[in-house]
């Protein structure tokens, strides 16, 4: 048994790779040679994990993936426990579908990250592309950059950590302004996990919590950092 798996991205490879089987509960009891012959595909054609990258470690639930990932799809999707940390851009629905666990990315994602999650944490260090947390079910998406159109559209119960801008759909509502203690606690436990950098403002600012999506019957949230609000929060402490 070994601290970490690693998969560091090996090959160069033309069209988009798909590798939904890179979650870290599936390799808690493989060998480094059941990992490499996990499935993947490049377009219509069916390969292997090993095809593409070199693997490091074996039966672990802490994994590690580098590389230049940004055409490899599927990082985390089904992940039901454990623990995934991406050093750079991810492709698209990372971490979809997933029931438990933690994903991390240090970089910026694709479409549909976080789409379909039934719980679990999701934080990405930049941006995110359109359809984040579509369809959510619990669970939390933390965005430290930008999050793209549509986020959590068809949400029931998940929430979305919007510290970088986000364009909130007109399917949501304001419900009100206030200082999530439990963001505070979130964002400070992935500085001392994960090393992840976290700007103090964030820590203890306002937030706009709205509610949604009005399609669904329960209560998504998207928490939206208000830097102009925690600004005059701060200057009124000053005084």
């Amino acid at each position: 048994m070994s601290e970490f798996v690693t998969l560091s991205l090996r090959a160069t490879f033309e069209g988009q790779l798909d590798v939904e089987g890179v979650a870290a509960d599936r390799f808690a009891d493989r060998s480094e040679r059941e990992i490499a012959a996990l499935p993947a595909r490049l377009g219509a054609r069916t390969a292997r994990l090993g095809d593409f990258f070199d693997v490091r470690g074996e039966r672990s639930t802490r994994v590690r993936v580098d590389g230049a990932l940004a055409q490899v799809h599927g990082l985390g999707a089904g992940m039901a426990s454990g623990e995934l940390v991406i050093d750079g851009d991810a492709g698209r629905r990372v971490a979809a579908g997933m029931t438990g666990g933690e994903i991390v990315v240090f970089g910026s994602t694709g479409a549909e990250a976080a789409a379909r999650v039934r719980s679990g944490l999701v934080v990405v260090a930049g941006d995110v592309g359109r359809d984040a947390a579509r369809a959510m079910i619990a669970g939390t998406l933390v965005v430290c950059g930008r999050t793209g159109a549509e986020p959590g559209r068809a949400s029931t119960r998940g929430s979305i950590v919007s510290l970088g801008g986000i364009a909130v759909p007109v399917t949501y509502w304001l419900a009100c302004t206030y200082k999530p203690s439990h963001v505070r606690l979130t964002l400070k436990y992935l500085h001392r996990h994960y090393g992840l950098a976290i700007d103090e403002r964030v820590l203890d600012g306002r937030y706009r919590r709205y509610c949604g999506d009005a399609g669904s019957p329960d209560r998504g949230e998207i928490l939206e950092w208000a830097p102009a609000l925690s600004s005059n929060s701060a200057n009124d402490r000053r005084r």
